[in-house]
């Protein structure tokens, strides 16, 4: 293998440690290879496949991983999704750097594989509440969370391992604790995150505190108007605002 630590990005440091070591892992979106390189270089996974449906970026991830030394043990696939991976190939798949919709869209479209895998290590990068929510119908249980803040950005990653999702009686016995009735509290952990909630992230209440400023800022913007879609948007923003002032009430009990 190339001499030298390897090095990350912050935002893929967080999904590195997510890993199960021992693990093989699959890279969907891998972009430049640079993650797939990271476990293997380090000794976290013995070996890996990294996908991805552009040309360009696997081409660069090709040439980076044999820069390394690492052509014996990560493979470049080219892949729309999962499609190009077969059953049993990898134990741990990994999702990151695209948007929440795409991501369920990947999955969905191959269902019977993610459901193979022992572990999903997944970033979305925006539509969090409905993708978590999507997990949970799905049949995934959230194992674990992170948040960094990267570049002035934040960036959540989730491990989902397969089972029977969020337990009624769990989330209720949760819900009652944080003295919040159930379908309010379920609501939070899709848009916030349970696991960052449940035993407060040390970033997570600066960014409610962003989020709070942002929202009121829109709120202020649109307040003079008065047509039927700004109120609309009024509406959902104040929605939005309940649930920050729940979640940091939540941190702050925490």
């Amino acid at each position: 293998m190339g001499e030298g630590k390897a090095a990350l990005s912050v935002r893929l440091e967080m999904l590195a440690r997510m890993v199960t070591p021992g693990n093989i892992v699959a890279d969907v979106g891998c972009d430049h290879g640079f993650l797939s390189i990271y476990l293997v270089k380090e000794g976290v996974s013995p070996s890996a496949i990294a996908m991805d449906l552009r040309r360009g970026p696997l081409s660069a991830a090709g040439k980076h991983i044999e820069e390394q030394g690492l052509g014996s043990y990560i493979e470049t696939r080219i892949s729309d999704g999962l499609h190009m991976l077969h059953p049993g190939e990898a134990q741990t798949l990994i999702c990151a750097g695209m948007g929440g919709r795409l991501m369920e869209k990947i999955l969905s479209e191959s269902m019977e594989k993610a459901r193979a895998f022992q572990e999903l290590i997944l970033q979305p990068q925006s539509e969090l509440a409905a993708f978590r929510a999507f997990l949970r119908r799905a049949g995934f249980q959230t194992a674990g969370e992170d948040m960094v803040l990267e570049d002035g950005k934040y960036y959540f990653a989730m491990r989902a391992v397969p089972g029977i999702g969020n337990d009624g009686e769990r989330i209720r016995e949760l819900a009652e604790r944080a003295a919040l009735d159930p379908e309010t509290f379920l609501r939070l952990c899709d848009r916030f995150g349970e696991g960052l909630l449940a035993a407060p992230h040390p970033l997570m209440e600066q960014y409610l505190r962003g989020r709070e400023e942002l929202l009121r800022g829109l709120a202020r913007e649109l307040a003079g108007r008065r047509t039927d879609r700004v109120r609309e948007r009024l509406s959902r923003i104040g929605e939005e605002l309940s649930d920050v002032d729940l979640a940091l009430r939540l941190c702050q009990a925490g």
